[in-house]
């Protein structure tokens, strides 16, 4: 077995130092010094962790260390993901690689084919491990999504409140209108929308966990009767709005569904209504969720490349008015929250134990090189109803992103301070 891992191994890393010591005892090193590189010294414990690693690496190497079975000597589990996507980054890798395996398309389908029990059962897995948790390594207003770097040396606390002024900006808001947020989270961003632009806001979650604090936070601020939420599923959701926004929800949705999700977008905007959709995206062509993420954090998740959206969209007659890509953005959002996440150790495995802890720092490790090497970004997506439903040029995105901007420089909103009361 040793001899299958060896080979796999040796054809894969070319770019840093990787010391594998087998259950023999024997030291076996590959690839070559990278300044870029960490160097990193495994040990596998026995035969089986040998034979999992080639069945399948990613679950295989993450189950092993769960277990104690693959044992970091040297190096963290992040210098180890990163090394492996190096040598795999997507811009350098041809169609055919398969180290890193999908789940295939026809279990694609059926993974992701999310009707209203499964969806809720699959936001349970994830969001409701507990509000402790993601406090841990979340920013002060609990954004579980992509962040905005205007400087790559922000805060994460800055990076997501200017994520709130961009999308606000692209929304094109104006004081009284009704604004649908689907897949709410625990409410930062309805919250902050209400604040800086005078509007009301329906928040809807399939996460019990998110609309216990969301509910709490809006009364606090003593919002409660105009931003509002609730446990509904959004195909569910009944009457009309002037604007929609959807944060890192779209993922879960599921390619089958795609085209009922712009129905009824397009059903629940008025006519001039205007719809801002930020989820991550795969470049290039279509593809599969990876095996780890599907049996461990996002059951029922895929990401979509634009081609599948666009397809969706376009029977309803929504036009893509504004598209807008976000590459690196992720990277520095993920690497943020990995190292706050591996910082509380201590309290993490308190709350849940250590399998859990390293379950989620391989998570946070892997997906922050899904950004880095791997083929994910982000898009920003607005869609609109009526090409007339907003100025001609994107001059007033810009105009308001900095006004909002200003405000959020003058002001510490006692809102981004609830969520720790």
């Amino acid at each position: 077995m040793m001899r299958l891992l060896d080979r796999m191994l040796g054809k894969l890393l070319k770019h840093g130092e990787l010391t594998v010591i087998g259950p023999d005892g024997k030291a076996r090193r590959y690839g070559a010094p990278d300044p870029e590189l960490n160097p990193v010294t495994i040990r596998l414990m026995d035969r089986r962790t040998m034979l999992d690693l080639v069945r399948d690496p990613t679950v295989g190497a993450v189950e092993a260390w769960m277990d104690d079975r693959l044992r970091l000597e040297q190096g963290e589990i992040i210098d180890l993901t990163l090394m492996v996507r190096r040598n795999l980054r997507w811009e350098d890798r041809n169609r055919s690689s398969n180290f890193l395996r999908g789940s295939g398309r026809f279990r694609q389908w059926l993974n992701t084919h999310n009707q209203r029990s499964k969806a809720r059962k699959n936001v349970a897995h994830h969001y409701d491990v507990g509000n402790d948790v993601y406090r841990l390594f979340l920013d002060s207003d609990m954004q579980y999504s992509c962040g905005y770097f205007t400087d790559p040396s922000n805060s994460l606390e800055q990076a997501q409140l200017d994520k709130k002024a961009h999308i606000a900006a692209k929304l094109h808001l104006q004081p009284g209108q009704r604004v649908l947020d689907i897949g709410c989270g625990w409410g930062g961003m309805a919250l902050y929308l209400h604040r800086v632009a005078d509007v009301d806001v329906l928040g809807v979650t399939l996460s019990t966990e998110q609309l216990a604090l969301a509910r709490q936070r809006a009364e606090e601020a003593g919002v409660g009767d105009r931003v509002k939420f609730e446990l509904i599923d959004y195909r569910d959701v009944t009457g009309e709005f002037d604007r929609i926004v959807s944060v890192g929800m779209f993922e879960h949705i599921g390619t089958s569904y795609y085209p009922a999700f712009f129905r009824k977008v397009r059903e629940l905007l008025k006519p001039d209504g205007m719809a801002l959709i930020h989820t991550i995206g795969r470049m290039g062509a279509p593809g599969s969720t990876d095996h780890f993420m599907q049996k461990y954090i996002f059951p029922g998740g895929y990401v979509p490349a634009l081609s599948e959206v666009m397809k969706a969209s376009e029977p309803e007659r929504l036009i893509m008015s504004d598209c807008e890509i976000l590459r690196l953005h992720y990277m520095y959002t993920l690497r943020a929250w990995y190292d706050r996440f591996t910082a509380h150790h201590e309290e993490i495995v308190r709350l849940r134990g250590e399998r859990f802890y390293r379950l989620y720092a391989f998570y946070l490790a892997g997906a922050m090189t899904m950004f880095s090497d791997g083929g994910m970004v982000n898009y920003q997506l607005q869609f609109m109803r009526n090409r007339w439903a907003a100025p001609i040029t994107r001059d007033y995105m810009m105009e308001t992103e900095q006004r909002l901007r200003a405000l959020d420089a003058e002001q510490e909103s006692p809102l981004r301070q609830a969520v720790h009361a």
